[in-house]
């Protein structure tokens, strides 16, 4: 029997293994050991031991202004860019006394790091490892998050991050992960990359970046809007390397143009109407709305839109419309403006997003999932995704009931659901009425349902409602009559159920419990008629409390609401509120 066959059968203890090999494991498992350690010191939960702090800029992402505490010997001793800092520091007066730190102003580009991407880098020089990006997951759920707006936004921010820290392995390393972003990403999302790799001096990739914008269908006014003057110039020598091939346009036209851009950077809409009465440009020659959508105050384009001369689902050419634009800035006043004008939420672009996924595209799913914490106000993307949402299901509830009434022609037992739902609205906008008429009024305005004639049904009881029957109305006429009275009271309940939910909630059931046709107080025996008219008081009574609560909670919204946008728009600065809006 061999060797081998003897050292296989034996039943003695295996051999140790060399003491190279144990003392390589024991090396890693302690490292692995103060790594998670060291770890627990930039969680906010652990004992505040730091001492000293940074605080982050108001433009870095949604955590503008939260403060990072951090420790000044681990960092001096793990990075010469914190020592050199640090050792300059002048004493404290006061002994307990945190030394700030403002990361604007502390390192290149400190405005635009928000607080995943600065404790991410702060834990490499920690720890020596790089934590999962969690904050790089946007909010659509059919995206694979290789190259959305959060995973790109992410790798920007630690770029600057590591490249202000003076960390050049990590710079190296996200200089990588940007490059591949570049091949695969939508050619808007690069800018934010152009930026990052012209401030952080990171040349081949803003070449790579240049190349690949110069090439795309981006709007030149998004390129000069979003990138310096420097780097717009090479673009155009990309795009345009023979200074010949511009003439082709229509300089006249392109000047235009301009103007009338540059009144709507003035907020001077009086202005635009008379440069359109001077020139045979229009607001669709000139996409302004589209303009007034992506740059200028929300104000400006609701005064333009009160024109009622541009099309506001028109498309430029790279395939967006106004309602689009509004979504990558994410502006909710603009948002609903333009759907109240009929802006198509279902319209998509040409690689077939809607307005909904570009809004979930550009923002992290920890911003609308996470809890809300008390006193703070939803965010802007969050409202923005919200409004869609809604206005989807909108459009979707009338597009189904569209479908019921082509029907309806031919089908008696449609006619009749069709109808029976009218006089369902009919009956409970007209309780909505009597008792609080001011504000039925005001809904039914907004909703449109005004300028609807109010159905009356079609038996010969109901018939004396109407005022006068047109004989020569096609039963095709009569659908589409019928659907947008439809639409517009339905509209009407949701409006109402948004702003008195505990009326409607009242309604609700008193409609569910009772008939639902306002002639039934005066049918019946005289007994009958006061059992019911003790139960309309009653209901007049519980309607009256509701909407007494209904006040105070939308008073204290307004309130809310009033105080901190005044906070938010005082000193903002016109030209920072334009430039650059669609690059973050």
């Amino acid at each position: 029997m061999d060797s081998s066959t003897i050292s296989f059968s034996s039943s003695s203890p295996p051999s140790p293994p060399p003491p190279q090999a144990a003392r390589a494991d024991l090396d890693a498992v302690s490292l692995d050991r103060l790594s998670r350690s060291l770890d627990r010191l930039l969680d906010p939960t652990f004992l505040n031991c730091a001492d000293a702090e940074i605080v982050l800029s108001a433009g870095g992402g949604d955590t503008g202004g939260a403060i990072v505490g951090v420790h000044r010997c681990i960092l001096a001793a793990r990075s010469s860019f914190f020592y050199n800092h640090f050792s300059s520091l002048p004493a404290h007066a006061n002994a307990g006394e945190k030394p700030q730190l403002k990361l604007g102003e502390l390192v290149p580009g400190g405005s635009h790091i928000g607080r995943d991407a600065l404790v991410a880098v702060l834990g490499y020089l920690y720890t020596g490892r790089l934590p999962p990006p969690e904050a790089a997951i946007c909010l659509d759920d059919v995206c694979t998050h290789q190259a959305c707006r959060p995973a790109i936004d992410f790798v920007v921010e630690s770029t600057y991050a590591a490249s202000g820290f003076q960390i050049s392995e990590l710079v190296s390393l996200f200089q990588r992960r940007l490059s591949d972003f570049v091949m695969i990403a939508l050619a808007e999302d690069i800018l934010p990359i152009i930026l990052v790799a012209s401030t952080c001096v990171l040349t081949d990739l803003l070449n790579q970046c240049i190349r690949r914008v110069a090439t795309s269908n981006l709007d030149n006014h998004y390129l000069e809007k979003g990138l310096p003057d420097d780097i717009y110039a090479k673009v155009k020598e990309v795009c345009w390397p023979d200074e010949s091939l511009s003439s082709i346009l229509d300089p006249e036209h392109e000047k235009r143009v301009r103007n009338i851009h540059k009144a709507l950077d003035s907020d001077d809409v009086d202005l635009v109407d008379m440069l359109l009465k001077e020139s045979p440009v229009t607001l669709d020659d000139a996409f302004a709305v589209h303009y007034a959508a992506a740059y200028c105050e929300p104000k400006v384009l609701a005064e333009l839109l009160k024109r009622d001369s541009a099309n506001v689902n028109l498309k430029n050419c790279s395939g967006y419309t106004p309602l689009h634009m509004a979504c990558m800035r994410r502006e909710p006043d603009i948002i609903v403006s333009l759907i109240e004008k009929g802006a198509s939420v279902l319209e998509t672009t040409l690689d077939g997003r809607d307005a909904l996924t570009i809004c979930k595209r550009l923002t992290r799913e920890k911003d609308c999932n996470g809890k809300l914490e008390k006193g703070k106000e939803r965010s802007k993307a969050y409202l923005c995704i919200d409004i869609l949402q809604q206005e989807i299901k909108r459009k979707l509830f009338i597009l189904e009931y569209q479908i019921s009434a082509e029907e309806s022609i031919a089908t008696p037992l449609l006619v009749d659901n069709f109808h029976m739902r009218l006089i369902n609205l009919e009956n409970r906008v007209a309780f909505a009425r009597i008792f609080f008429p001011a504000e039925a009024k005001l809904v039914m305005r907004i909703a449109q349902a005004d300028s609807t004639e109010e159905f009356a049904g079609l038996t010969s009881a109901n018939s004396s409602k109407r005022k006068e029957v047109d004989l020569n109305e096609t039963p095709t006429m009569q659908n589409k009559r019928l659907r947008e009275r439809l639409d517009a009271l339905t509209k009407t309940v949701e409006l109402g159920r948004r702003y008195f939910p505990h009326c409607s909630e009242v309604l609700d059931k008193f409609l569910n419990e009772e008939s639902t046709d306002l002639v039934f107080l005066e049918s019946g025996t005289p007994e009958d008629q006061q059992v019911k008219r003790m139960r309309f008081s009653e209901l007049r009574e519980d309607v009256r409390k509701a909407f007494t609560k209904d006040k105070a909670a939308s008073t204290a919204i307004s309130s809310s609401t009033s105080s901190s946008s005044s906070l938010r728009y005082d000193g903002k600065v016109r030209q920072g509120y334009r430039k650059g809006k669609l690059s973050r």
